[in-house]
């Protein structure tokens, strides 16, 4: 006996099947010592599991990214400093996200793990500026602070806002997927807003107290280079001032680089595979759907189903089958459910905790052997189904949220006005996707394979026996169909009353041969002769019986068992799942080309559902999200550096970045998808901000005095340690992601390889083309006399 438990809407998952689960240690007692309770499904027990590995790929990313800060400071006042920042914009956010009513679940968590890397880069900027005067310009730390909070604090304030304008539009997007990233959206934003909070206020106030100016003056220089600024960081200031020096001689060069770099998007986008979500997500569980033909039985059913079992059972890592046959609301007893739990993540997948495990037994090599994954077990299973030819099979992970129309990852639609040419066409167009390749598990929605028996009255015959259709019709559903209710039968003994049901016995009500000797009355002649168009021979008719094959021919024949619509037309769906090394877009792609090919009448079309319709609706909504996140950016770098071409500097940083992270997803083999396209959000957060960096301090030195070219020079070699030590930070935050294991790990991998491949690949291009951009839309203003005419606007407007 199997009972599921489905919590209300709006009820925490986690909190019911908790109550659940203490009400059932109160039932056991009370149950017979043979009977045994056993839970099968429990959703809380992956939301646990993800939540502990998200848990520690934050910590973990919190104490890389210190580790960064000490690597370029080296100085624990600095890490100490700098790391406070996040624990204290964690605890800001989880504030936010109860007064919100936000609960702490994936989405919410993936966020805090996706921003350890960026809150801290406000305090970090803001702390090497004010480590910059104590070290190079001898302040006093209390003075160090505010004036270096007030230099770096319009770039840091331009930083912020600009992330914040990317975080906000998407959280309000109207798909389904603007739903699941509502909370994304808004809990990364007000960790941001808290980041900039405490780079304003704590970070200043501990950097008056913490850093201490003696113990830099005492050990200032050696030569012309800072404690701080000697040993590996005195190669790599010195090898990027060649090479901006060498990029400022050849700025015709670098530009054309540039353009060809972004022209290798159009490219690289066409080889990425796209799909909605991952297809390889490792849940450690998975459901089977196994269709007979319509006229199984269900003690057919139950004989299969146990084979079936047998063989999924002798399936290597397989645990727990539950089997339900006949349970189908739709299908009825010629379908069954099965639902398969393989061993737990730590038992064959590589993780640190395993290899500590293996290495404790003096066997660290067993964590690298004997690992599969779910999808492998899966294609074992598949395997196991071919010996079953008259069986439709469908293997599927259990899906991470639900956007209706069922659990298919490919739900390919046809339209049109015949049944008959419906299902012909769907059964074509299932072979076609078997000759594709990359389709598994294909099945059609409409079968014309429910059996019937169709009864065609000779009308002419059963006037003249005075038999009405309204009498054969009564007769064919009292006898095969059944009434429920003829009479009431009163037992006394019991004291109850029964419903009398009437029907023929199942072994005469499925042969034709007794369904044909079935008689029906004639209607009294006092009747027939009120009908209107009655003839003498009818009116004769003197009320007595007559066979059923006298006046009927029982016909067999096919039927479907359910006919579906969709916006007022019959609808026949191919639904399957895709194979490994391919994705959903492609293999879309591939149905329609099919379908072209069959060259379908004009009455018949065909459209994508479910899983499809949603991958293009969320990416076009992306699109639009990210336009305006753009338009968004531009006007408040505008507003901020009161300038018209310094925001489209800073913005090329975007199409620059987008080669690097297309190339790291081809690279890895990761799909374009709903978390990797988050990703392509962290980065156009992130990757903008070392731009900031640099156009803001060269203008601050040209406004000094300091001409452009030694201006350019200097603020970029100012600004590299805080760009470096920044975007080391975010990818340190981003490695346990990116290496993590566990359930869902697949999703938060495709994210830390858009972020960490996009942002240090198009760092070194970045540091060389944001100078070289900046001299040339400077000669382009000073040609045109942009730059006059704007500062004329500003002292006529004063």
């Amino acid at each position: 006996v199997t009972m599921a438990v489905r919590r209300q809407s709006g009820a925490n998952t986690v909190a019911v099947i908790d109550g659940v689960k203490i009400n059932l240690e109160r039932v056991k007692p009370q149950l017979p010592s043979d009977v045994k309770v056993e839970v099968i499904r429990d959703q809380s027990r992956y939301i646990h599991a993800a939540l502990h590995e998200i848990n520690l790929h934050l910590v973990l990313g919190s104490i890389l990214a210190c580790l960064v800060v000490l690597l370029f400071m080296r100085s624990w006042r600095s890490t100490l400093i700098a790391g406070i920042a996040i624990p204290v914009a964690v605890i800001a956010t989880f504030g936010m996200m109860w007064v919100l009513d936000f609960t702490l679940n994936s989405v919410t968590m993936l966020a805090l793990v996706l921003m350890v890397g960026i809150v801290i880069d406000d305090a970090i900027v803001v702390l090497e500026n004010i480590f910059r005067f104590v070290e190079e310009k001898h302040m006093q730390p209390f003075d160090a602070a505010r004036e270096a909070t007030r230099e770096i604090g319009l770039a840091v304030l331009a930083t912020t806002l600009s992330l914040v304008v990317i975080f906000v539009p998407v959280s309000f997007m109207s798909s389904i997927s603007g739903r699941f990233l509502f909370q994304f959206g808004i809990t990364a934003a007000v960790a941001i807003l808290v980041s900039l909070l405490v780079s304003f206020t704590l970070t200043p106030m501990m950097s008056a107290r913490l850093l201490k100016s003696g113990g830099v003056e005492a050990d200032a220089t050696e030569g012309d280079h800072e404690r701080s600024r000697r040993g590996f960081y005195a190669h790599l200031d010195g090898a990027y001032t060649r090479a901006l020096e060498f990029a400022m001689r050849h700025r015709l060069g670098v530009s054309l680089l540039a353009i060809a770099l972004v022209g290798t998007s159009v490219p690289l986008y066409g080889m990425v595979k796209q799909e909605y979500v991952p297809s390889d997500v490792d849940e450690a569980e998975f459901e089977i759907r196994i269709t007979a033909p319509l006229n199984a039985s269900v003690t057919a059913m139950d004989e299969v189903i146990q084979r079936v079992h047998a063989d999924l059972k002798s399936v290597h890592g397989v645990r727990t089958v539950l089997a339900l046959v006949g349970s189908s609301f739709v299908s009825g007893v010629s379908s069954a459910d099965l639902f398969v739990r393989i061993a737990p993540h730590e038992e064959r997948t590589f993780s640190i905790t395993r290899l500590l495990a293996e290495t404790a037994k003096l066997r660290p090599h067993a964590a690298f052997q004997g690992n599969y994954t779910q999808r492998d077990v899966m294609q074992q299973v598949r395997r196991k189904l071919r010996k079953y030819p008259d069986l439709r099979s469908s293997v599927r992970n259990v899906p991470a949220f639900n956007i209706g129309g069922g659990n298919f990852e490919i739900d390919f639609a046809l339209q049109g006005p015949d049944l008959e040419s419906l299902a012909r066409y769907t059964d074509e167009l299932r072979e076609r996707a078997k000759r594709l390749g990359g389709i598994v598990d294909a099945d059609t929605t409409l079968r014309l394979d429910r059996p019937e028996l169709r009864v065609v009255i000779d009308r002419e015959r059963a006037a003249d026996l005075g038999v009405r259709t309204e009498d054969i019709a009564t007769a064919l559903r009292l006898m095969v169909g059944g009434e429920d209710e003829v009479s009431r039968f009163r037992d006394e003994a019991a004291n109850e009353n029964y419903d009398v049901q009437l029907r023929l016995i199942a072994e005469d009500r499925d042969r034709v041969s007794a369904i044909r000797r079935l008689y029906v009355p004639r209607t009294p002649a006092t009747q027939v002769a009120a009908l209107p168009g009655a003839n003498d021979q009818a009116a004769r008719a003197d009320g007595r019986l007559v066979r059923l094959d006298s006046l009927v021919s029982i016909e067999e024949g096919m039927s479907p068992s359910r006919i579906d619509r969709l916006d007022r037309q019959r609808v026949s769906s191919l639904r399957a799942g895709v194979a490994p090394g391919f994705a959903l877009a492609d293999r879309l792609e591939a149905l329609r080309g099919a379908v072209r090919e069959m060259d379908l009448p004009q009455a018949y079309t065909a459209s994508v559902r479910g899983r499809g319709a949603e991958l293009e609706r969320t990416f076009g909504e992306f699109i639009w999200a990210f336009l305006l996140s753009i338009v968004l950016m531009y006007m408040i770098l505008a507003s901020q550096f009161e300038s018209l071409l310094h925001p489209l500097t800073i913005l090329l940083a975007l199409p620059l970045a987008v080669p690097f992270a297309l190339f790291s997803l081809w690279g890895t083999g990761n799909t374009l998808n709903l978390y990797s396209a988050l990703g392509l959000l962290v980065l156009f957060g992130v990757v903008k901000k070392n731009s900031i960096l640099q156009v803001d301090h060269m203008n601050k030195l040209r406004a000094a005095g300091m001409p452009r070219y030694d201006a350019i020079i200097q603020a970029n070699r100012d600004r590299l340690r805080p760009i470096l030590m920044t975007t080391l930070a975010l990818v340190a935050g981003m490695l346990p992601l990116w290496l993590g294991t566990g359930p869902g790990a697949e999703e938060r991998h495709t994210i830390a390889v858009v972020v960490i491949g996009g942002q240090s690949l198009s760092l070194f291009l970045t540091l060389i083309l944001t100078p070289v951009a900046y001299s040339l839309f400077d000669d382009v203003a000073e040609r045109r006399g942009w730059r006059q005419g704007f500062r004329l606007r500003r002292r006529q407007a004063a």
